[in-house]
């Protein structure tokens, strides 16, 4: 204690003054910082050393709001400022630029649905609503086309669909992936924007079979469906920029490879709780089967990891 007080105030008074007074040996002092150092140089060499394991190990596309709960899980306390200052001193940046471009071709004379997701992202359970869009890929033999639906409950991409053309079989086997990998109960809530593929009547049918609700974005409102825009704009930074795809086939493997094993497996998610969407299902699976279901997933989700 003796040895604190006198490094806190060393910047007001001299150190051998301080030793006197206090009666303890200059040399003492010094040594006890010179190991004070050391110990605080070898906690931050630790830290360095998981920052880099996380960075890499989750593909360098976590910034360090994400490195910070994931140290956190590991037990190393810092602040998410410390860790920003770490990863800058490392060299360590998941920052890619991002460009927009609208391919919803939404000039058709098909009928157009109400707005009835009203930017409502939240679900308190899987399947009561659902969102879909199309992103496209730029490899040496042309563009490819990829089509994702994702459950706002645990934001995982439940179907998706890659081809050379951007048809309206192209969503729509996307969707018969979901409905037959989920089996949705009447009255799930499906929401598009209103391309021409998404308001085709080939689609629409699908939809009405399934008894799902039609929902569809105001027409040139991206943030009406903002999640899965989100989830492309994801992709794109993780992914897609960091790549030049020599052939269709190849993108085909690294996309399928990206959603099933590491976004919907092993990447947390800010609004789950940084934890994956597949490990939020199962903790909901879990709460699911115990007597009392009345807290928040969410809280659920914090404690199971503070276990």
């Amino acid at each position: 204690m003796i040895y604190s007080f006198i490094e806190e105030h060393r910047g007001l008074y001299r150190v051998k003054k301080m030793c006197e007074v206090l009666q303890v040996s200059t040399s003492g002092y010094y040594k006890w910082r010179e190991k004070v150092q050391s110990d605080m140089q070898k906690i931050k060499e630790g830290a360095l050393r998981s920052i880099q394991q996380i960075f890499y190990e989750n593909r360098e596309v976590y910034g360090s709001p994400r490195i910070h709960r994931e140290l956190k899980k590991m037990g190393v306390v810092l602040s998410v400022k410390t860790v920003a200052n770490y990863m800058r001193e490392l060299g360590l940046c998941a920052t890619v630029p991002f460009q927009y471009t609208v391919t919803t071709q939404s000039n058709h004379e098909h009928p157009i649905y109400p707005n009835l997701l009203k930017r409502k992202f939240h679900a308190d359970h899987p399947n009561q609503a659902w969102v879909v869009d199309i992103t496209y890929i730029w490899t040496s033999e042309g563009w490819l086309y990829l089509a994702t639906v994702m459950d706002l409950f645990s934001r995982k991409i439940i179907g998706f669909n890659l081809a050379n053309t951007l048809s309206k079989e192209l969503p729509q086997l996307a969707l018969e992936r979901a409905f037959h990998f989920r089996s949705p109960k009447e009255g799930l809530i499906h929401h598009s924007d209103q391309g021409s593929q998404y308001a085709s009547k080939d689609y629409i049918s699908l939809l009405k079979k399934n008894r799902c609700k039609i929902s569809m974005s105001r027409k040139g409102d991206c943030y009406d469906n903002a999640c899965i825009e989100s989830f492309h704009a994801t992709i794109k930074k993780e992914l897609i920029y960091r790549r030049k795809f020599k052939t269709r086939k190849e993108a085909e493997a690294v996309v399928l490879e990206y959603i099933i094993s590491f976004f919907n497996e092993r990447r947390s998610h800010s609004t789950l709780n940084y934890v994956s969407p597949n490990m939020f299902e199962a903790l909901y699976e879990h709460q699911s089967r115990k007597k009392s279901t009345q807290q928040p997933l969410i809280t659920f989700v914090e404690e199971q990891l503070s276990l």
